[in-house]
């Protein structure tokens, strides 16, 4: 099973007088990294909630909103009368008590320390809300990641296939590239016209030969595309796993393709490459 690092996930809970809503987003990250948005009411209970999220979601790069926003008459803020009245005086004091008290209101309310919000303390029954109402959105995200996964999934089962369609095919060209390569090295030598040693050339031959069969390449490369295919089908999403799994198979197209020595394999590998770089791309948003 595979998980995107790629989601959105967002709850909203209507209470009486307030409306609480959660947002998370998540993109690729090499670990978790959280930034968390919330009103300096919760920031005491932020390292909690940054728990609860990164035991969910594991890596990415998230963004977490909590906002609470009063619908009903309930507020914090008050108006400071002694202040406001205070300015007012000034101000009418100044305009020679001549001063139209709506506009002198009006004015007063502009300046600093006009309204004062006291600190209110965390009320439990809201905070359990909030709790549900992220429960709530990290299982929307998940559910989005999933269903990002089964995407991300099908193409690399895809991509997998065409790659093991190309290696049947250097397998199958591989007795010709040999058979090419003897008879360039045949004709190299007669173009020398030089007496030469049946047994000592047959001898180097088979060295030559040796230094750049491709058998081992051949059988990692199939078993490291089988194991890819197979961790995909783990419980759990394997992003690292099928990370590093993708680099041991570039390192065999790699030296097939140093070693191939034949135009018509050297092509076939560049596909393979081709394709590799494609799973390597999207390997970036695996979890």
């Amino acid at each position: 099973m595979i998980q995107s690092m790629t989601g959105f996930g967002k709850h909203v809970i209507q209470l009486p007088s307030k409306k609480i809503t959660v947002e998370l987003k998540s993109l690729n990250s090499k670990s978790i990294d959280l930034n968390a948005r919330m009103p300096g009411a919760y920031r005491e209970k932020e390292l909690e909630i940054r728990k609860i999220i990164a035991s969910s979601l594991v890596r990415g790069k998230v963004d977490f909103g909590l906002y609470i926003e009063t619908t009903g008459v309930e507020t914090a803020a008050q108006i400071n009368e002694e202040v406001v009245k205070g300015y007012i005086k000034q101000l009418d004091s100044i305009s020679g008590n001549q001063g139209d008290m709506a506009q002198l209101l009006e004015i007063a309310m502009r300046m600093p320390d006009t309204l004062k919000t006291e600190r209110a303390d965390i009320d439990e029954n809201e905070y359990k809300v909030i709790l549900e109402a992220l429960k709530e959105a990290l299982s929307e995200i998940n559910k989005f990641r999933s269903e990002e996964g089964d995407v991300l999934e099908q193409d690399f089962v895809n991509r997998i296939e065409t790659l093991k369609n190309l290696l049947e095919a250097v397998v199958e060209m591989d007795p010709d590239r040999q058979s090419d390569v003897r008879q360039r090295l045949d004709k190299a030598v007669g173009d020398i016209k030089a007496d030469v040693d049946s047994n000592r050339f047959e001898q180097e031959l088979i060295y030559y030969l040796e230094k750049y069969d491709i058998t081992e390449e051949k059988v990692r490369l199939a078993n490291h595309l089988d194991y890819f295919a197979k961790t995909m089908k783990s419980d759990d999403s394997n992003g690292k796993k099928l990370g590093f799994i993708s680099q041991e198979i570039g390192r065999e197209i790699n030296t097939i393709g140093s070693k191939a020595n034949y135009a018509p394999m050297q092509q076939l590998v560049v596909q393979m490459k081709d394709e590799l770089e494609k799973i390597k791309e999207q390997m970036l948003n695996v979890l």
